[in-house]
């Protein structure tokens, strides 16, 4: 390579690369984001995503909040996935956001407008940067479903809808596989399935007894996660409706456990589970 490529090479590398963009990172059970005020966006919500949560060469996230002030101080959260994808909401990250607000300015208690309605939060306990928070999620709609997936035939399940969609299979395996196929596999195939024009996340629910669940998630947008709020919700409220375990629920994800909570069929569904800020920085725009 002569000098003078080595030079353009390097002058490209270096092409918009004068402008940073703050950041924090924080997690809930170790399913990720990155917290961005909005108007940093400037329209290219998809594209920071794909760059900022890619692992190997940028920050590294499941996804990105983005925070909206509003002139009348309400908040409202854009939730993108780390493929681009826009995503109704996402209960660990609303609870990310929750706990950047209690770290950075004190608020106990938030309502955070999403495209899936409005979450309130609450800070149970606190000890910078770990808070506990307690969020009302909802009144979760829960629908028995069976399913046709190529190549596997029919899966039956549930659909969930607690802001954002959600399929429930109920396993009795300890490695949460079915219909022969590892559940990442078959998450990633109903995932994706023409059944769901715009994807659905896939959880794979095991009752441990009446007052405890454990569960894997697929997805939508990122794929395997170590948790989820909404999965959380969406597994527990399939659980109760459909299974007949308590109303108070703890539900074990690969990184721990959250608690549930859904008096009746028709009351909004109580989440609670922690939060940790893991650090705030800078990256480089696009």
């Amino acid at each position: 390579m002569t000098q003078l490529t080595r030079s353009s090479l390097f002058a490209m590398l270096r092409q918009n690369k004068n402008i940073m963009i703050p950041f924090v990172k924080a997690h809930a059970c170790g399913n990720d984001f990155l917290l961005i005020e909005e108007h940093l966006a400037q329209r290219r919500h998809a594209a920071l995503a794909r760059k900022l949560c890619a692992r190997n060469t940028s920050v590294g996230a499941d996804g990105i909040e983005f925070l909206e002030r509003k002139p009348n101080g309400e908040f409202f959260l854009r939730l993108f996935n780390a493929d681009g994808s826009e995503a109704e909401l996402s209960g660990n990250g609303t609870r990310c956001v929750a706990a950047w607000l209690a770290s950075s300015e004190g608020r106990q208690q938030v309502a955070l407008g999403t495209h899936g309605g409005i979450r309130t939060c609450q800070v149970v306990e606190a000890a910078d940067p770990f808070y506990l928070i307690e969020s009302e999620m909802g009144v979760p709609r829960v629908m028995q479903r069976t399913i046709e997936v190529p190549g596997i035939g029919n899966v039956a399940g549930a659909m969930v809808n607690v802001g954002n969609p959600h399929f429930v299979l109920f396993v009795d395996t300890e490695d949460f596989s079915a219909h022969g196929l590892a559940w990442q596999e078959l998450g990633g195939r109903i995932s994706t399935s023409p059944l769901f024009p715009h994807g659905t996340n896939v959880e794979f629910v095991r009752i441990v007894s009446e007052a405890e669940i454990a569960f894997r998630i697929y997805e939508r947008g990122c794929g395997p996660t170590t948790s989820s709020g909404t999965g959380t919700c969406a597994s527990s409220a399939a659980a109760m409706a459909l299974r007949g375990v308590g109303r108070e629920l703890t539900a074990n994800a690969e990184g721990g456990p959250q608690r549930t909570v859904w008096p009746t069929a028709d009351a909004v569904m109580l989440l609670t589970g922690p939060a940790e800020i893991v650090c705030h920085g800078e990256v480089y725009e696009l």
